[in-house]
């Protein structure tokens, strides 16, 4: 009887809740197979960066694999020393004592008293060090499992089998070049997956974009091949909490195939796709019009028509610029419209266009934001913009009688960057855009897109 009592404690996770161990270990032991690992020897998996998706990511792999310590080994990465402020700290005391399962676990590991010190100004805690804990400095409402920390880069990576990049698309390259140095006496070639939505634009030596899986590629050496994209309708905070959720491993069929088995669970389906191109430019596209959206959203008081309409022209905006970037990019249909749909509700990006909208945070502050993290959708509507204002990438205007530079015809996505990058026009000018005194039905960009050989290899740096 005691060890049947044994062997349900074991297989509770970390929060508490039962979790159902059937087939996880057959799960990875043909990971570990496929990775030529062999017994006594973990899995490394190493989550570098920290934030809401990046956390919630590690935290999802704990909980399934973590039981499992002598076959795999979780880790998560993020820079030491960034101070927890004084409100930060009172509202994460109220979290924790409103929890009775995670007040109990800090008990019991002997953490509780360092954040009663900090709720009353006696102590400073860190953000690597509550995550330790399980608390994420940019979700400190959603409590995760305790998580293995490292706050030495080198450490956590040199001998990783599987990186997953949960870092802003700005921080990438530098963070990868740096990742690069503790890799050149690797004779085995890392898996990388990238959850990272944002992209960086290059003028020279033509215009071309730049995705965070080619900046990983470009700083690090790995092969394309072994570099991976994640994407998918995600709110972190949901997922955690078991909400029902879908995402897709993009990537080349050897590793796409069996890493989306692995990640599978019963609330958190992942398929596979091939397309990595327009998967990972839609992660950034979305983020871009998010912020319109949640600006649109605060302007008209929750205007479900106003809300449908910059709908419609969004979704037009984003068709049109992925047929400049890919021969035959996938349909906005299914995962890749729920994707759009869910960050246009809900999500960081959205959340600032409305707190700008109502003037409750202004341009100076910046694109990081406390309890938030990185906006990545400024960045990337700069980008955009600088890209496709390319006089050399001109496309036909519909009334067919001048060329003009893409831009021109995304309305949107020009309004977005008057109001956030050269900050000459006031959130009110979305509304504007929504009039469009043009008369042009959404439908037309969608179909000059289609029918017009668009297609621009040169954008994503293809000859």
């Amino acid at each position: 009887m005691v060890g049947s009592i044994d062997k349900l404690h074991q297989s509770l996770n970390s929060n508490g809740s039962f979790n159902n161990c059937n087939g996880l270990e057959e799960k990875l032991d043909e990971l570990r197979h496929l990775l030529c690992k062999n017994n006594g020897d973990p899995l490394r998996i190493v989550s570098v960066g920290a934030g809401a998706w990046g956390s919630v990511f590690a935290a999802l792999l704990q909980d399934s694999y973590g039981q499992f310590r002598d076959k795999v080994q979780i880790r998560i990465w993020r820079r030491p020393g960034k101070a927890v402020d004084r409100a930060t700290a009172e509202h994460l005391f109220e979290v924790i004592n409103s929890r009775e399962d995670v007040l109990r676990r800090l008990i019991r590991r002997c953490a509780y008293l360092k954040y009663v010190e900090a709720r009353l100004g006696d102590r400073t805690l860190l953000a690597d060090e509550i995550l330790k804990d399980g608390f994420c400095l940019n979700m400190i409402d959603t409590p995760l499992c305790p998580l293995k920390v490292v706050t030495n880069l080198q450490e956590a990576v040199w001998d990783a089998d599987i990186v997953v990049n949960g870092l802003p698309s700005t921080e990438t390259h530098e963070v990868f070049e740096e990742i690069s140095k503790y890799w050149k006496e690797r004779i085995t070639v890392p898996i990388i997956i990238s959850l990272s939505k944002g992209i960086e634009a290059a003028l020279h030596p033509v215009p071309h974009i730049i995705t965070p899986t080619q900046m990983i590629n470009r700083a690090t050496g790995v092969p394309i091949e072994n570099i991976l994209y994640l994407g998918g309708p995600n709110i972190a905070s949901e997922i955690y909490n078991k909400e029902y959720a879908n995402a897709r491993l993009c990537g080349v069929e050897k590793w796409r195939k069996p890493l989306a088995k692995f990640l599978r669970q019963p609330h958190f389906i992942v398929w596979d796709n091939s397309d990595l191109v327009t998967h990972e430019v839609m992660g950034g596209l979305k983020n871009v019009y998010a912020i319109g959206a949640g600006m649109v959203a605060a302007l008209t008081n929750e205007s479900a028509t106003c809300k449908s309409v910059y709908f419609a022209h969004c979704t037009s905006e984003m068709i049109f610029i992925t047929h400049l970037l890919a021969e035959e990019p996938e349909k906005l249909a299914g995962p890749l419209l729920a994707d759009t749909y869910v960050t246009l509700l809900k999500g960081r990006n959205a959340w600032y266009g409305q707190m700008l909208a109502k003037g409750e945070l202004s341009r100076d502050m910046g694109d990081s934001i406390s309890g938030k993290g990185m906006i990545q959708g400024v960045s990337a509507v700069g980008a955009f913009y600088e890209l496709l204002s390319q006089s050399s990438l001109s496309v036909l205007h519909p009334d067919g009688d001048k060329h003009v530079a893409p831009v021109e015809l995304c309305p949107l996505l020009k309004t977005l960057y008057k109001i956030l990058i050269t900050r000459e026009k006031s959130a009110q000018a979305i509304l504007q855009a929504l009039r469009d005194e043009t008369l042009n039905d959404p439908r037309e960009r969608i179909e000059i897109a289609q029918t017009h050989a668009f297609y621009k290899p040169s954008l994503l740096g293809q000859p």
